[in-house]
C-alpha cells in the first residue's frame, strides 16, 4: 500500500460516514487523510511502539489521573496528567489527541472518538508511514507476549506470529521472560530467525557473565547505519519470579552499555538507538551518563509522550520518547544524520483510532483465526458493569478495587492486597464483563491466589518497600509499576519522605493497626517459587465466581490512602 493509496482508503471511509470532524487535533486538518499524513523527514525512519500487552483487538484505555513525581522528577514529563499534561505540550483540550492522552471527560470522549489500536488497525498505519518513508524500521520496545488470554493460552505464540506479519524488526523484553527462559529461546532461535532481532545488552549468564542475546543489531537505513542497542526490563527477576529465569542476571548495567555503543561506534554505526524497557525516570537519569546515544525509544512505565525530551551529557544530545502502551500509539522518529553524527529530527507520536484506520485484511485474517478456538471462553458474560471500570494510577483503579472486594469476599479476609500492575483495559459503564476482560486484568503465568497471615508490622514492612520502589528520590532504585492496591486497610503515604517513613496512621475498620497482632490477608500473583505448588487457585477463577454471583457491579468507590505533602503536584488531579 503506497501513500496515494492509502489516502484513497481513508477517503473512502471518510465518505461511508465516519465522524471525521471530530478528531481535529492541534496539528492535522479535519479528516482522517491528514491526520496520519506525516510528511518524511531525514534520511534515517524509526517506527516504535511498546507495551501493548497483547491486545490484539481495539480496547478502550484509560490514562492515569495520579502519576506522580518527588524530588527532580516534581512537575516534569512524565508525570503530569490531564491539563497539566496537554498544557506542557500544547494539545487543545476536547479533541480526539486529549482523548488518548489524558483520562479527561474519558466516558464521553471513548463514545466519541470510538476504542484505540488493534493489530488490523495498527498495520495498516505501518504499511502507509514505511511506504513513504523508504528503509524505516518497526521496532517493539517489549512486553507484548503477555496481558491477554490469548497469549497466556498460546504462550505468546499468538503475538508472535503476529508481530512478523507486523513487521517487526528489532526487539526487547519483559514480562515475555515470565513465560520462562527456555519458551524465550525457543522463540528467538526458531519463529525470530532470520526475520527479528531480539537484543539485550543487559542480560548475561549468572554463571559466567556471556551475553546471552546480541547486545545491538547495525541496520543499514537508505546507506546510513544505525545500532540499536536492546535494554530490558532491568528488574525482571526482582519485580517478577527468579525461578523463570534462574540462569539469568539483569540490571541496568552502565558500563557494558556504553562499551556496547562504543563498540557500535567503532563498527561504523552513524546513530546509535536505544530500544529500552527501563521506565521512563531511568532512561532520563540514563541519558545523563552515558555518551553516543542519540535517542533512546523507551517503554515499561507505560507513558504516552508527545514529543521527546532532550538531555545533555558529555558527549552531547540524547532525545528520551516513550510510546504509551495497549497498541495506542506510534511513534514516529525521523532523523536527518550528515557527516556521521545527528543534524536534525522531527518526532510524532501517532494515536491509533480504530475509527479512522481501515483494518488490514491479512492481520485481521490472523486475529480471527487466533481467536476462534477461544470464542466461547473468551465471550462467556460474567456480569455487568454499571460504572466506569479501569486500572491505571499510582494507587488504584476501579478494576482493581473490584478485584480487591472479589479477594476479601471470596477469601473471608478482611484485608486484600493485589499487584500494582500498569497493564490492563478498560469497560465503559453499561457493558457486560467478559471473561476475556477479565483475562485482560489477571492473565499471567502466575496467577495463584493465597491467604496469609501477617502481623501488622510486615504488613508496613511491605507497604513501605513498594513505596520506596515507587517513589525513591533516585530513578535506578525505582522498578515502575504502581503502588500495591490495597483492600480493607486505610493508610497516610508521604511520598516525600524517607524510606521507611512513608507509611503510616494504618488502620482497619476505624481501629489502627497493631503491630504485633496478625492479621488475614488475601493476594495473588507471588513470586516466591513456592507458590507454584501451594495450591492456590488462579486469580481469574476466583473472579469469574465472584462476578457470577455478583451478576451486576455498582459504581465502585475507590479506597485510597491519604497523600501527604502533595498539594500543587502536576502529577495528581
Amino acid at each position: 500500500m503506497n501513500r496515494r493509496e492509502f489516502l484513497h482508503v481513508i477517503g473512502m471511509a471518510a465518505a461511508c460516514g465516519l465522524p471525521l470532524a471530530q478528531f481535529s487535533g492541534r496539528a492535522h486538518a479535519q479528516n482522517a487523510a491528514q491526520f496520519y499524513d506525516l510528511p518524511r523527514y531525514g534520511n534515517v525512519h524509526l517506527l516504535h511502539f511498546t507495551d501493548c500487552h497483547a491486545q490484539l483487538r481495539p480496547i478502550w484505555f484509560r490514562e492515569p489521573n495520579v502519576n506522580l513525581g518527588v524530588a527532580d522528577m516534581a512537575g516534569r514529563p512524565p508525570h503530569l496528567v490531564g491539563e497539566a499534561l496537554l498544557r506542557r505540550f500544547g494539545v487543545k483540550p476536547r479533541t480526539a489527541e486529549a482523548y488518548a492522552l489524558t483520562y479527561l471527560d474519558f466516558e464521553h470522549a471513548a463514545r466519541t472518538y470510538g476504542k484505540v489500536g488493534g493489530f488490523a488497525h495498527l498495520a495498516t498505519l505501518v504499511k502507509q508511514l514505511k511506504a513513504g518513508r523508504p528503509g524505516a524500521l518497526l521496532l517493539d520496545g517489549g512486553d507484548t507476549w503477555q496481558g491477554s488470554a490469548t497469549a497466556l493460552w498460546t504462550q505468546g505464540q499468538d503475538m508472535v506470529d503476529a508481530c512478523k506479519l507486523l513487521g517487526v524488526d528489532v526487539m526487547t523484553g519483559h514480562w515475555e521472560f515470565t513465560l520462562g527462559a527456555e519458551r524465550v529461546r525457543q522463540v528467538v532461535e526458531n519463529d525470530f530467525k532470520g526475520k527479528i532481532d531480539f537484543v539485550a545488552q543487559n542480560i548475561k549468564t549468572a554463571d559466567f557473565g556471556d551475553p546471552v542475546f546480541p547486545p545491538y543489531v547495525i541496520k543499514a537505513i537508505n546507506g546510513v547505519p544505525v545500532a540499536i542497542v536492546g535494554q530490558a526490563f532491568p528488574y525482571t527477576p526482582i519485580a517478577n519470579p527468579r525461578y523463570m529465569v534462574p540462569e539469568w542476571n539483569f540490571g541496568i548495567q552502565e558500563e557494558t552499555l556504553q562499551k556496547a555503543v562504543d563498540a557500535a561506534r567503532a563498527q561504523g554505526a552513524q546513530a546509535v538507538i536505544l530500544l529500552s524497557h527501563n521506565g521512563m525516570d531511568v532512561d532520563l537519569k540514563l541519558a545523563t551518563r552515558v555518551r553516543g546515544i542519540d535517542a533512546i525509544l523507551g517503554g515499561h512505565t507505560h507513558d504516552g509522550m508527545p514529543a521527546p525530551a532532550i538531555v545533555n551529557n558529555a558527549g552531547g544530545k540524547t532525545l528520551v520518547t516513550n510510546a504509551g502502551s495497549n497498541g495506542k500509539f506510534l511513534g514516529v522518529l525521523d532523523l536527518d544524520v550528515k557527516g556521521g553524527k545527528l543534524a536534525d529530527f522531527r518526532y510524532r507520536l501517532l494515536p491509533v483510532f480504530s475509527r479512522l484506520l481501515p483494518a488490514d485484511p491479512g492481520m485481521q485474517s490472523l486475529i480471527d483465526k487466533v481467536r476462534a478456538p477461544y470464542a466461547a471462553r473468551l465471550g462467556e458474560k460474567l456480569a455487568l458493569t454499571e460504572g466506569l471500570l479501569y486500572r491505571r494510577g499510582n494507587f488504584n483503579g476501579t478494576f482493581d478495587q473490584l478485584i480487591l472486594e472479589g479477594l476479601m469476599a471470596e477469601k473471608d479476609a478482611p484485608i486484600a492486597f493485589s499487584p500494582g500492575f500498569c497493564w490492563g483495559t478498560s469497560l465503559l459503564p453499561g457493558e457486560p464483563i467478559l471473561m476475556e476482560h477479565l483475562m485482560d486484568q489477571t492473565a499471567i503465568t502466575y496467577p495463584y491466589t493465597s491467604v496469609t497471615g501477617m502481623t501488622g508490622e510486615t504488613i508496613k514492612i511491605i507497604l513501605e518497600d513498594v513505596a520506596d520502589n515507587l517513589f525513591n528520590p533516585d530513578p535506578y532504585y525505582q522498578q515502575g509499576g504502581d503502588m500495591v492496591r490495597v483492600g480493607g486497610l486505610s493508610y497516610t503515604c508521604d511520598p516525600n519522605a524517607r524510606a521507611g517513613g512513608r507509611i503510616s496512621a494504618m488502620s482497619i475498620r476505624g481501629k489502627p493497626l497493631e503491630a504485633g497482632k496478625t492479621y488475614k490477608v488475601a493476594g495473588w500473583a507471588p513470586v516466591a517459587e513456592a507458590a507454584k505448588t501451594a495450591g492456590g487457585e488462579p486469580i481469574w477463577d476466583l473472579m469469574a465466581r465472584h462476578l457470577r454471583g455478583r451478576k451486576v457491579v455498582k459504581p465502585l468507590q475507590l479506597e485510597l490512602p491519604r497523600l501527604k505533602g502533595m498539594q500543587g503536584n502536576a502529577g495528581i488531579a
